[in-house]
């Protein structure tokens, strides 16, 4: 009989892959890439057309032995990587380090590991396609250049162990524009009115939101426009003008890409994009369910397509025909136009089998694989479902020259919502006071309630919201989003509190440098450009080299000038009128992973360190000691006073000496002006 080899990934996999197939297949695992660039030098050559010098990974070398003994025996090789770009150059790595070139050997690729899946895989071999082979080794290398040439220069200019990167550059640059935006926000104040009216025979009262007039929409600014209003509104009477009934229709969600998955986990389920990634990968692999074995039990986990196979579609038909009738069927298939171009070959994340569901597996998963798991079998249903329909009123009240609106919606047809709502699905109100409206209702009105608001700064990125802009902007894409937060996280340029990110002053440090002296490479528009040419070269249409080639000299030219002109950022060992307590030096100012700190100059001997507090030359305005830059535990910039606990005056913003000519309170830098610190008080000047 003839022997098969089937070289996989991950060892996970290995156990539900062998399950499907016959005594004549081995199945074995290369443990992810086998060979990489040296760690030691760039590992190509300029000179030679930028030709790659690839090794064998450290610790790789029993892995190859092993298989190189697998390959003997065998009389095909089925090479069964990633369904990727990076799983394609694994099978090319695999090929070359195992010499391949005699042997019969065929690519072959599942969406999910599932016993169809895989069988059918095995009947539809093909060659390895170089062109995703050539993209994956046009992204490693241009990786390599700008962390490779730029991270040496961090580390002479600020501390070593810094790094810069392709991607992760733009994703902090996007993070620090976004908190240079929020300090510099100056909050407007302006003001919402509700009329509380009754209704004969009603016990609720009627709220109604203020418009603005006949002629459209007004805003009230002030508190005297606000006093004006109410004066004119309490002489008049409120009448209905207007009962609008209508219908509306909410479509069902499109199924998950690699990036809606991990924002819909982060605000469902409060995982970080890291654990979503890893459950999604265990839960891909294989989990061992009771009766059945180890099952794939999603789709591949990385992704930016929203296609859906017809087998699926077919399935998901029938069990929503059988389980809720045909009325909840959605009329067509669901396609999402998108000018980005998508890896269409992939499909959506969806679960291998529908009929599989959560309630089922719920006894063989963990809790976190099960929640996870019923996020994505549920929006997968709900994406092959019918549209949710509304009843909706849209009330118009008049009082003299002005307008006042009320409206509510009522779902009549729950459609996709019978399996899955998330947090935008509105809830109803009124409903049962506007059903009994019309216009010759009488109004009476009870009470107006002022209320006063200020403008909100733009909010904080969290990791789901830096996902949805880079996708949006285009840069990464779905398998380099998770490794970039994470690298950024564990560079400590930038920290996580609560659900949102905030800069270091290392971060910020980093950023400034990369700004000013690698200005393309931080550029939005620049690294999106080159995912478009990555994807070129995958499609065939782009030489990768030419990327290199084109890309290589600017580089090095921008790190030589950079090198020249750079000041080295002042982190030298400033000696302070600090005196140490244990052997009474002078401290000095020292640069850790959070920042500055004191630390005496007689290490080892003496390894007393204190936090250093830098003081901002401005008065605290409650106990007029000094105030200090301060940080949080985990590294966020704060000002507050130096008697601190003894005072607990903190701020967010920079203070400074001047007070504020119109309440006499401290006042702060926002961007270019500075501001009254009592957003009710609003005074700002340049």
């Amino acid at each position: 009989m003839a022997k098969y080899l089937v070289i996989v990934e991950s060892p996970a996999k290995v156990k539900t892959i062998k399950k499907f197939l016959g005594k004549n297949y081995e199945v074995v695992a290369s443990n992810g890439h086998v060979r990489d660039l040296p760690k030691s030098t760039m590992g190509f050559d300029a000179e030679n057309d930028f030709e790659p010098k690839y090794i064998t990974i450290r610790g790789k070398g029993d892995i190859l032995a092993k298989l190189r003994k697998e390959v003997k025996k065998a009389d095909r090789v089925y090479l069964a990587t990633d369904p990727d770009r990076e799983g394609e150059a694994i099978s090319w790595h695999l090929c070359q380090a195992l010499k391949l070139e005699d042997k019969d050997v065929n690519r072959i690729s599942f969406n999910e590991i599932t016993q169809n899946a895989v069988k059918a895989s095995l009947k539809q071999p093909r060659e390895i396609d170089m062109n995703l082979v050539n993209a994956q080794q046009a992204r490693r290398m241009l990786d390599r250049m700008v962390g490779y040439k730029i991270s040496p220069l961090l580390w002479a200019k600020v501390k070593r162990g810094l790094s810069a990167g392709r991607v992760q550059s733009v994703a902090l640059r996007i993070i620090c524009d976004r908190e240079e935006e929020i300090n510099a926000f100056i909050p407007e104040e302006y003001w919402s009115l509700d009329a509380k009216l009754s209704i004969p025979g009603e016990k609720k009262p009627l709220i109604a939101k203020f418009y603005g007039k006949e002629s459209g929409k007004t805003d009230i600014k002030s508190k005297e426009e606000m006093d004006q209003l109410l004066s004119t509104l309490e002489k008049e009477a409120f009448q209905v003008l207007e009962v609008k009934k209508g219908e509306r229709v909410k479509k069902g969600p499109l199924p998950f890409t690699t990036s809606t998955l991990q924002q819909e986990a982060s605000k469902a389920l409060n995982f970080p994009i890291s654990k979503t990634m890893r459950i999604a990968q265990q839960l891909y692999e294989g989990v061992d369910i009771k009766g059945e074995g180890t099952v794939g039990l999603i789709t591949y986990l990385r992704t930016d397509s929203v296609r859906i196979s017809d087998e699926a579609q077919e399935q998901a038909i029938n069990y929503i025909t059988s389980e809720f009738g045909e009325s909840y069927l959605a009329g067509q298939k669901v396609v999402k136009k998108s000018n980005v171009k998508i890896q269409d070959a992939h499909e959506a994340i969806r679960p291998s089998d529908i009929y599989r569901t959560p309630a089922k597996v719920k006894e063989s998963l963990s809790r976190d694989q099960f929640r996870l798991y019923q996020l994505i079998w549920k929006r997968f249903a709900a994406s092959q479902m019918a549209a949710a329909v509304y009843e909706t009123v849209n009330v118009k009240i008049g009082a003299g020259e002005y307008r006042f609106t009320v409206s509510a919606s009522k779902v009549t047809f729950d459609g996709f919502m019978s399996v899955y709502t998330s947090e935008d699905d509105e809830k109803t109100e009124n409903n049962v006071l506007l059903k009994a409206l019309d216009e010759s209702t009488k109004l009476s009105l009870e009470e107006l309630e002022p209320k006063q608001h200020f403008t909100q700064p733009p909010a904080h990125y969290t990791e789901a919201s830096l996902v949805k802009t880079m996708e949006e902007l285009g840069i990464g894409r779905p398998s380099t989003y998770s490794p970039t937060i994470t690298v950024l996280l564990g560079r400590r340029y930038i920290v996580k509190e609560a659900k949102n990110l905030y800069m270091t002053e290392l971060g910020e440090v980093v950023n400034q440098i990369m700004k000013e002296n690698f200005p393309t490479i931080v550029d939005e528009h620049f690294t999106a450009n080159m995912e478009s040419l990555l994807d070129g070269v995958g499609e065939g249409s782009v030489n990768w080299k030419t990327v290199i080639a084109n890309f290589y000299p600017d580089l090095i030219k921008a790190v030589e000038a950079a090198e020249k002109d750079l000041d080295k950022v002042k982190i030298e060992d400033e000696v302070t009128d600090v005196i140490c307590d244990e052997c009474g030096r002078n401290m000095v100012i020292k640069y850790g992973p959070h920042g500055k700190f004191l630390a005496c100059p007689g290490f080892p001997e003496c390894r007393n360190t204190k936090p250093y507090l830098e003081k901002i030359g401005v008065a605290c305005p409650k106990c007029g000691k000094d105030i200090v830059l301060r940080k949080t535990k985990k590294g966020r910039k704060y000002f507050g006073c130096e008697d601190n606990p003894d005072c607990d005056f903190m701020s967010w913003s920079r203070p400074v000496e001047k007070k504020c000519p119109k309440c006499d309170g401290y006042m702060v830098v926002k961007g270019n002006k500075i501001a009254c610190a009592d957003e009710k008080c609003g005074y700002s000047e340049q």
